[in-house]
C-alpha cells in the first residue's frame, strides 16, 4: 500500500505523488500530502481527511533524537507511557494515536508498511516501534488522523503514520548534551547526514546518528527494605535498593535513501537500521525466608550446607538487559505510461529482534548451581511484503478534473520466532520440590518448550476512487480485500466527501470500516512476568498462556478473531490571507472485538501441575494465569483542533503561532469488561481526555526565540496488585518548554533550551509508594522533572 516520494519532473506514481510547490511554506494548508489520498494534486486544504504535516524542524525542537516522543509534543492526540522497571516496556514503548492500542497505527517509511516489533506490550499490542527510525534522516512526517483500513490495510484504525526520509543534497550534522535539573539522564546525541544528486532528478542520501543516556532515579527507600535496615544494624542495605526511572542506553541508527532515474522509469530503494542495548533495575528481593521463602526460604533442607545469604546476605536486585538490532530495506521501481497511467512495484524485508537478559539474580531451584547472570532468550519479527500498485487518470468529459483511479495488490508474510535462552534461566532444579522458585527470579527464561516459529501470510486488493464532481464538490471511495492465513478474509470500505464553500473554506466527511487481523506472536507466543503487591510487598508471577493452550481452552480461552471498527468524522478547513489557517474535526470510532487480556484466574493446584507437566517454564510458582483475548467493545469520540498562524512583522521578523487541541472520551460499550473493573476504568480513563500543545516562535536573523506549552489532562492509574487494585487520579498538568537560537552563520547554529523549565512534577503515586516510586510509572508524560540541552546544527 504505497505512498510516493517526490519525483524528478513532478511526475505522478502510484500512490500520489509528492510535487515539491515553490509557493508553500513548509506547515502550510498549500504544501502537498501523499498520506491518505492517491491522488497527485492533493493538498491539506484539499485532502478529505486531516492531515498534519510535520517538518524536520517540529520534530527536532525537543531534547529527545527519538520520533515516538518527539511527536507527542506537536501532536496533542499521540501518548507515550514510560513504564520504567516493567521488563520489555521499558525499552519499547507503546504509543497511542487517539487512545487507541499502539497496534492499531499503522506505520509507513517513504509510504512503505514499516514492520512490527517483536515484543507484545500492553494488553498484548504488538505494533511497530518508531523508536527503531533514525530521527536525523527524517524530512517531514505526515500523520492522517482517520481510519484507513481500505486504503492501507490492517492496523489503520486510529490513523496512518507517513515518515518521509530527507533526500535533500548536502552534509548536515547535529552535537547535542542535555542533562535533567536533578543531576542524572546525563544525553549525548550526534548525528551526520550526508547526500548528492544523482543523474536527472535522482538522489543518494546516507545518515548515522548516535545517542548514549544514563538513567534517571525518582526513588526513595522502599518500606520493607528500611524496616529491614533497622531489624539487622549490622547489614548494609543499599538506599535505595532500586532505581525507578530511565535506563541505561546506547543507540546506533543508520539510513540510506536512493532514487536512480533510468529512462522513464525510477529505480529507488532505502533501509534503515538501528542497534542497542539498555540496563535498568527490577524489583529488589528482601532477604528474609519469611517474607520471601520462595528464593531465601528451605535451601538447607534440599541443599546442605547452602543458603542464599552467603551470596545475597542484602537482598538483591535483578537487571534487566535488552540487546536489539532493527532492519528494514525496501526496492522497487516506478514509471508511467503516457501521461495517465503511473505504476509502481516494490519488495521489503523487515526485522526487529530483541534479546533479553538478566543480571545478578537466581535460579533458587538450583540452588549452588545457579549462575547470577542469564541470557534469557531472543524474539524476532520477519516481515516480508510485496506489492504492485497503479494510478490510471481517466478523462470524463463531464467532470472538471480527470477520475483518479487507484488500485494495486499486496502479499505478506509474517513470521515470529522466539529463540530459547540459557537452560539455567528456565530450568526447574532440585529446589523446586522444596518450594523454591525455578527460573531466573525476575524473569524466567523462555525454554525449549516455548521455543519456535509461526508464520502468517495475507493476500490482499484494493480499488481506490476519487472524483471532483463540480468544482467545489469532491468526492472519494475504496475497498480493499484481503485473506489472512490466520483466520479467513475480510473486507473494509471507505467514503469521504469534501465541499468548498468558498475557495478559502471547505466541509469534510468520511465512513470507513477496518480491522487488525491477530499476529502470530499474539496467536502463540507465552510469557511469565513476576511483579511486587503494594499491600502486602510479596512478589507474585503471573503466566500468560497462549489462546490455544488445552488449559486456557479449558478455562474458556477462543481463537483469536481480527478487531474490527467503524469510522466517522467531520471537519472544516480554511484558510485567510492574513496567515491563519485551522481545522477542526469530529470523530467517532466504534471498535469491536477489542484485543487485550482476559481476567485473571487463580490456579489450583491441579491447574498449576498440568502447566508443570507441559513444561511452562515458572509454572511451578504461578499464582495465576491469564491469555489474549477479543472480548469487548469501545467507542472513542473526540474533537481535534489545529491553528496555525504565520506573518512576518517589524520588516525583517516572523512570527509562527501552532496550537493544537485534542479531546478524546473512550468507553467500553461491551464485552468482559464491564464485569472488570480494573481493564474497565484504564481503558476509559488511563489516558487523558484533554490534550493542548501550543508553540510561539519569534524570528529576526540570526536569533529565533521559541516558548512551548503542553498540557496534558487528568488520568488515572492502577497499583497493577495481584488482587484488589488501589486507584489514583492525576490531575491535569502544564509543561513549559524555552529555546533561543543562535545562527552563528548560514552553516553553523547553536540552540540552547530547556524542557519543563519550572520543574514541574506531577502529583506522587501515594499508593506506589511502599514500593519506592514517586511517580507513576504508567504517567503518559515525562516525570523526571526539568532539563536543559545545548545542541550545535552545521550545514556544510
Amino acid at each position: 500500500p504505497a505512498t510516493a516520494r517526490p519525483v524528478r519532473k513532478a511526475q505522478a506514481t502510484p500512490a500520489a505523488a509528492e510535487v515539491q510547490v515553490a509557493d508553500a511554506p513548509a506547515g502550510t494548508l498549500d504544501e502537498m500530502i501523499v498520506t491518505g489520498t492517491r491522488d497527485r494534486g492533493r493538498t491539506q486544504f484539499t485532502t478529505m481527511t486531516p492531515v498534519d504535516v510535520l517538518s524536520a524542524k517540529d520534530l527536532q525542537d525537543g531534547a529527545s533524537n527519538q520520533l515516538l516522543e518527539n511527536l507527542t509534543q506537536v501532536i496533542p492526540g499521540f501518548n507515550v507511557q514510560k513504564l520504567p522497571s516493567s521488563d520489555g516496556g521499558q525499552f519499547i514503548r507503546p504509543a497511542h494515536l487517539r487512545g487507541l492500542s499502539p497496534d492499531q497505527t499503522l506505520v509507513l517509511v517513504n509510504g512503505k508498511r514499516f514492520h512490527r516489533t517483536a515484543f507484545l506490550g500492553s494488553r498484548g499490542a504488538q505494533g511497530p516501534d518508531l523508536a527503531q527510525i533514525p530521527d536525523f534522516a527524517i524530512g517531514r512526517v505526515e500523520v492522517l488522523r482517520d481510519g484507513a483500513s481500505a486504503q492501507y490495510g490492517s492496523d489503520a484504525i486510529a490513523g496512518v503514520i507517513n515518515i518521509q526520509l530527507d533526500d535533500r543534497p548536502g552534509v548536515y550534522g547535529y552535537m547535542q548534551g542535555s542533562q535533567y535539573y536533578a543531576g542524572d539522564g546525563t544525553t549525548w546525541n550526534g548525528g551526520l547526514r550526508a547526500g548528492t544528486g544523482v543523474g536527472d532528478g535522482g538522489h543518494v542520501v546516507a545518515t548515522a546518528e548516535w545517542s548514549d543516556g544514563t538513567l534517571t532515579s525518582r526513588t526513595h527507600q522502599r518500606t520493607d527494605a528500611a524496616a529491614f535496615q533497622a531489624a539487622n544494624p549490622s547489614l548494609h542495605i543499599a538506599n535505595p535498593v532500586q532505581r525507578w526511572g530511565r535506563p541505561d542506553e546506547t543507540s546506533y541508527h543508520y539510513a540510506v535513501d536512493g532514487l536512480l532515474p533510468v529512462g522513464a522509469v525510477d529505480l529507488y530503494g532505502f533501509m534503515t537500521v538501528a542497534t542497542g542495548d539498555g540496563l535498568n533495575d527490577i524489583n529488589w528481593r528482601l532477604p528474609s525466608a519469611t517474607s520471601n521463602s520462595s528464593v531465601y526460604g528451605l535451601a538447607p533442607k534440599v541443599f546442605p550446607g547452602w543458603d542464599l545469604k552467603s551470596l545475597y546476605p542484602n537482598g538483591f536486585t535483578p537487571h534487566e538487559g535488552i540487546k536489539y538490532t532493527d532492519y528494514q530495506a525496501v526496492w522497487g521501481a516506478r514509471g508511467h505510461v503516457g501521461d495517465n497511467f503511473d505504476w509502481d512495484a516494490s519488495g521489503s524485508y523487515g526485522e526487529n529482534e530483541s534479546r533479553f537478559f538478566l543480571y545478578n539474580s537466581i535460579n533458587a531451584s538450583l540452588g549452588p548451581n545457579s549462575p547470577t547472570d542469564f541470557y534469557l532468550g531472543t524474539q524476532r519479527q520477519d516481515e516480508f511484503n510485496l506489492n504492485l500498485d497503479g494510478v490510471y487518470r481517466l478523462d470524463v468529459g463531464a467532470l472538471p478534473e480527470p477520475l483518479n483511479i487507484a488500485f494495486g495488490a499486496e502479499r505478506r508474510l509474517e513470521i515470529y520466532t522466539v529463540e530459547a535462552g540459557d537452560k539455567a534461566s528456565y530450568q526447574v532444579g532440585p529446589g523446586a520440590s522444596a518450594g523454591l522458585a525455578s527460573g531466573a527470579n525476575g524473569f524466567p527464561g523462555f525454554s525449549d518448550l516455548q521455543a519456535g516459529s509461526w508464520y502468517q501470510t495475507s493476500y490482499a486488493g484494493y480499488m481506490d476512487l476519487e472524483a471532483k464532481l463540480t468544482p467545489e464538490w469532491t468526492i472519494g471511495g475504496a475497498g480493499r480485500y484481503e485473506t489472512y492465513t490466520g483466520f479467513g478474509d475480510k473486507m473494509t470500505y471507505k467514503a469521504s466527501t469534501r465541499y468548498e464553500i468558498t475557495p478559502d473554506v471547505a466541509l469534510r466527511a468520511s465512513y470507513s470500516t477496518g480491522f487488525r487481523a491477530p499476529t502470530a506472536g499474539q496467536i502463540n507466543s507465552l510469557s511469565t512476568s513476576q511483579g511486587l503487591d503494594t499491600n502486602t510487598l510479596q512478589l507474585f508471577t503471573s503466566g500468560r498462556l497462549s489462546p490455544e493452550n488445552p488449559l486456557a481452552v479449558a478455562l474458556g480461552a477462543k481463537p483469536l478473531r481480527p478487531e474490527t471498527s467503524q469510522n466517522y468524522s467531520l471537519g472544516a478547513v480554511w484558510r485567510t490571507g492574513i496567515g491563519l489557517s485551522g481545522s477542526i474535526d469530529a470523530y467517532q470510532v466504534d471498535v469491536n472485538n477489542r484485543f487485550s487480556s482476559s481476567s485473571t484466574i487463580t490456579l489450583t493446584a491441579a491447574q498449576k501441575a498440568q502447566l508443570v507437566a507441559q513444561g511452562v517454564p515458572g509454572a511451578d510458582n504461578y499464582t495465576s494465569v491469564y491469555w489474549f483475548t477479543n472480548d469487548f467493545d469501545t467507542r472513542t469520540q473526540g474533537l481535534d483542533i489545529v491553528l496555525d498562524y504565520t506573518q512576518p512583522v517589524f520588516d525583517t521578523a516572523r512570527v509562527d503561532l501552532k496550537l493544537a487541541y485534542n479531546h478524546n472520551l473512550t468507553q467500553v460499550t461491551g464485552g468482559s469488561l464491564n464485569a472488570n473493573p480494573t481493564q474497565k476504568i484504564l481503558y476509559e480513563q488511563g489516558l487523558p481526555k484533554n490534550n493542548i500543545t501550543g508553540s510561539l516562535t519569534y524570528s529576526d536573523h540570526p536569533f529565533d526565540y521559541q516558548v512551548r506549552v503542553r498540557y496534558y489532562g487528568k488520568w488515572t492509574d492502577s497499583t497493577g496488585n495481584s488482587t484488589g487494585d488501589i486507584f489514583q487520579t492525576f490531575d491535569g498538568i502544564t509543561f513549559v518548554d524555552l529555546s533561543v537560537t543562535y545562527h552563528i552563520s548560514d552553516a553553523l547554529s547553536v540552540k540552547v533550551a530547556g524542557e519543563n523549565i519550572f520543574d514541574t512534577y506531577p502529583a506522587k503515586a501515594i499508593y506506589q509508594a511502599s514500593r519506592g516510586i514517586e511517580y507513576s510509572r504508567n504517567a503518559p508524560y515525562d516525570t523526571y522533572g526539568g532539563r536543559y540541552y545545548v545542541r550545535f546544527n552545521a550545514a556544510f
